[in-house]
């Protein structure tokens, strides 16, 4: 009898992060966009630092709360996954400015091959056939969704291979660091939040101007561009820290399956809220490929063998098991947060 209901509690937290991540991210877009198009704030890597000096204040509070045990994490390993990180959110910039949409786009679908590339490599974890043909068919749909004109340069190609490779190994750094050192999601969140907020901050007004030929004190701040500037803030806390539990539960590769339903809502929205030029015949036929992928996704991924770790290369063991998304010590770790 205790089985099923464990079951179905890891079912119940799976689907509730799944949505936490999936609200805050597209909410996110939303807001950024209305910042950036609306009200000229082109400072994306300082907003990003913003981002994560706001979570470490909630972070702090919550220390200071009680909820967020003291825990240990190695400076080397904090420094490495400051480093992937900061790479990744300048890399994406500095992609999307010098490549075209398109480009952009298959860059970021070439995600998905390279976080596979490091759980096999790394994890030495085995798909099946199904689960693989499963994630081609998303990759597909999202494809034919997203990608319109393709062209790119030596340097955006460069910047482009920087920031698919740094994201993927960001990504699974966090599941890593997880499992490595028994971390809850606010755990790991405490560690990395400020070193990602000082060194952002520091680093951001040149990215920036760098990218935009604009300062960030010469801005005209408003109120209202204030009020949305704390309100992307705010959110941003939900994004890493749903991130963090996702990755956490879902691995890296399954995070960026699932992650582009976010996609496909982020074109959804901008047909209700910009007309029909958001979405025509083929972004709908899209869709329906991605979706039927992720579904397909998810239960082959679950079946025996749909995906398998042939060796524990953390603890040494060399016995093949099935790779569970949700790591148990992480799972103990946020049931006492």
């Amino acid at each position: 009898m205790s089985s099923p209901s464990k079951a179905d509690k890891k079912a119940s937290l799976d689907a509730a992060s799944w949505m936490f991540n999936v609200v805050t991210s597209v909410g996110i877009i939303l807001v950024n966009k209305a910042l950036m198009a609306t009200y000229g704030f082109s400072f994306a890597t300082t907003l990003t630092g913003l981002h994560f000096a706001t979570t470490t204040l909630l972070t702090l509070v919550l220390r200071w709360l009680g909820y967020i045990q003291p825990s240990h994490l190695p400076l080397g390993d904090l420094l490495k996954f400051v480093f992937f990180a900061n790479f990744s959110i300048v890399g994406m910039n500095v992609s999307l400015m010098w490549n075209s949409v398109g480009f952009y786009q298959i860059a970021k679908l070439s995600m998905i091959p390279v976080s596979c590339f490091l759980e096999v490599v790394l994890d030495k974890v085995r798909y099946s056939r199904d689960t693989k043909l499963s994630i081609l068919v998303v990759l597909l749909g999202v494809a034919v969704c997203t990608v319109t004109d393709v062209s790119v340069n030596a340097k955006g190609f460069i910047a482009a291979l920087i920031a698919v490779w740094s994201t993927a190994l960001q990504q699974y750094y966090v599941h890593y660091l997880q499992r490595r050192y028994n971390l809850g999601s606010f755990n790991l969140l405490g560690h990395t939040a400020p070193a990602q907020a000082s060194s952002l901050l520091l680093v951001g007004p040149f990215v920036d101007y760098f990218l935009t030929s604009k300062r960030v004190d010469a801005y005209p701040f408003s109120f209202t561009s204030v009020a949305f500037i704390v309100l992307s803030c705010s959110i941003a806390v939900g994004t890493n820290l749903s991130q963090f539990i996702c990755i956490g539960r879902f691995t890296a590769v399954s995070f960026q399956v699932l992650g582009h339903m976010k996609t496909i809502l982020v074109l959804i929205l901008g047909f209700i809220f910009f007309g029909k030029d958001g979405l025509n015949l083929h972004v709908i036929f899209g869709m329906i490929i991605a979706v039927a992928g992720m579904v397909w996704y998810g239960n082959a991924s679950a079946r025996p063998g749909g995906k398998e770790r042939r060796s524990l290369s953390m603890n040494g063991g060399s016995k093949a098991e099935k790779h569970e998304d949700p790591v148990e010590a992480t799972e103990e770790a946020e049931e006492k947060v």
